[in-house]
């Protein structure tokens, strides 16, 4: 979010993240950012109050309690939620920028986005009707989907039409524009280490076709792949998942070799490598992520793709221009 959020010009003036090997990537890559490595509960935001036109932040969706409360600010308090509010509430921003997995819209029934409404309401800002934005429509090289809140402060609401979300690029990227040099980047991918396949297991998705998955193995294979879950029902589309070259693809996880999300290179036979995965995520290959192999993909996998992030910090700031 932050590296697509400075390619659209915003310049930062503090970073907050608990996570170790993410804050020192962030230190390795961009050494001049103030980034506070802590606890968002022990950040105090009030020395930015109406310093800062911008926050954005993304927070996981805990369940909050909606039993016969009044489902406001103080409802979301022990969730992450509470204080990326909090933030907002000390920072007066102009404009806020939340996101989140698209199943937020429905979580508990839709109650937690009612709670979140509410406490945006009680914050003194007005929300934008949500909206799941998908990657791939945004010059990104893959199907994920981030639902986007955006809230403008109370004084300015009357400008709120003005803000809109980013026009659609004009065709959709798939993994060769990732893997091959061409309208994303001047190169192909650069080699890097990846993580290997089991001896039987690359047996196994050496028989999965491009852009394939489990139910395109023999019938026979299929049963001893799948072992119990081959008489469960559902689709389980992730599972000896092997990309396609010609689409964009699936969302990029945290472990490109696990079961459920399996992500094979769509040509070899073996999972992506942690360049190749920064790739469908729209990081630039100068972009070094610190840490052992499991926390780079992690990272990767936890990231908002740049060019998301990047189309989103356009709208901001062609919004911030409009009210100016």
């Amino acid at each position: 979010m932050a590296l697509g959020m400075e390619k659209a010009g915003i310049e930062h003036v503090l970073l907050n993240e608990i996570e170790k090997n993410a804050c020192n990537t962030l230190r390795f890559n961009r050494p001049e950012w103030n980034i506070l490595e802590d606890d968002i509960q022990n950040v105090d935001f009030l020395k930015y109050k109406n310093q800062v036109d911008i926050v954005t932040g993304g927070f996981p969706c805990q369940a909050f309690s909606s039993a016969g409360k009044k489902l406001g600010f103080e409802d979301t308090r022990g969730t992450l939620f509470f204080d990326f509010a909090r933030c907002i509430n000390e920072v007066k921003p102009k404009i806020f920028i939340g996101e989140n997995v698209k199943g937020l819209l429905t979580h508990d029934k839709g109650n937690t986005l009612e709670v979140i409404k509410q406490s945006v309401t009680d914050i003194g800002y007005t929300l934008v009707e949500p909206r799941v934005l998908k990657a791939m429509y945004y010059k990104v090289t893959q199907k994920r989907e981030r639902l986007i809140l955006v809230g403008v402060r109370n004084d300015l609401v009357e400008h709120i039409s003005k803000f809109k979300f980013p026009e659609k690029y004009h065709r959709v990227l798939t993994v060769s524009d990732a893997f091959k040099k061409g309208e994303l980047f001047d190169t192909d991918v650069p080699e890097d280490q990846g993580v290997e396949y089991p001896k039987r297991k690359k047996e196994i998705m050496e028989q999965v076709p491009e852009g394939g998955y489990w139910r395109d193995l023999s019938d026979e294979l299929q049963r001893e792949y799948m072992a119990g879950s081959y008489f469960l029902g559902g689709g389980k589309t992730g599972l000896a998942r092997r990309l396609s070259m010609k689409t964009p693809s699936l969302t990029i996880v945290c472990a490109p070799a696990m079961k459920q999300t399996e992500r094979c290179h769509p040509i070899e036979t073996r999972p992506l490598t942690v360049r190749e995965s920064a790739r469908i995520q729209t990081f630039p290959d100068n972009w070094q992520f610190q840490g052992a192999k499991g926390q780079q993909y992690k990272q990767i996998g936890n990231a908002v793709p740049v060019n998301l992030a990047y189309a989103l910090g356009l709208s901001l700031v062609d919004f911030l221009n409009e009210i100016e």
